[in-house]
């Protein structure tokens, strides 16, 4: 069964053709998921109320762009809504961050390694970071997804941009340290 196919059956709420959609992009958008949720579980919980979300308004899927990527907006959206019912973002000091391209040794570093990096970052960090750096978003979606300025979302993004830096850099000097002795 094709793609065009099986939406057209899960937009008649055939529940077989939902449980294959959902087979077949679930492990894909779980890591959505992860990169929006402070947890394994939240990461869980956001792509089974996505899902429901998907299955609601698959209707208004036109069959124009990217079916997966408008699944994965759904997702984030849903993360996004449900961490801003839970949280409240506090302004951050909107100064300007310089924002420094400084190159950081990253070829030998694990993906496993990078994503606990990117994980560890505050909530507003990660989300600001993964909604740019990952998702391609600009600071004005990213603000206003988030209900922060732009300048918000660029400080945020410069100070995730830091402490990743900083994680990465210690990493290769414990890496370098290990492996002088």
């Amino acid at each position: 069964m094709g793609l065009k196919d099986l939406i057209r059956r899960c937009k008649k709420n055939d529940r077989g053709a939902q449980e294959e959609l959902y087979r077949i992009y679930a492990a894909k958008l779980f890591g959505v998921c992860l990169k929006y949720s402070g947890n394994y579980q939240q990461a869980e919980d956001n792509l089974q109320d996505g899902f429901v979300t998907i299955f609601d308004k698959i209707v208004q899927y036109k069959d124009e762009g990217s079916f997966e990527g408008w699944m994965k907006r759904i997702l984030i959206n849903t993360a996004l809504q449900k961490h801003r019912q839970q949280k409240v973002y506090g302004i951050t000091n909107e100064d300007r961050l310089q924002e420094e391209e400084a190159e950081v040794e990253t070829e030998e570093l694990s993906v496993d390694f990078l994503l606990a990096c990117i994980h560890s970052l505050p909530d507003r960090y990660r989300q600001v970071f993964s909604m740019y750096a990952m998702d391609g978003y600009s600071h004005r979606e990213i603000a206003d997804q988030l209900n922060i300025s732009e300048g918000t979302s660029k400080s945020n993004l410069a100070r995730a941009r830091m402490a990743l830096r900083e994680k990465i850099e210690k990493e290769n000097i414990n890496r370098n340290s290990a492996q002088s002795s």
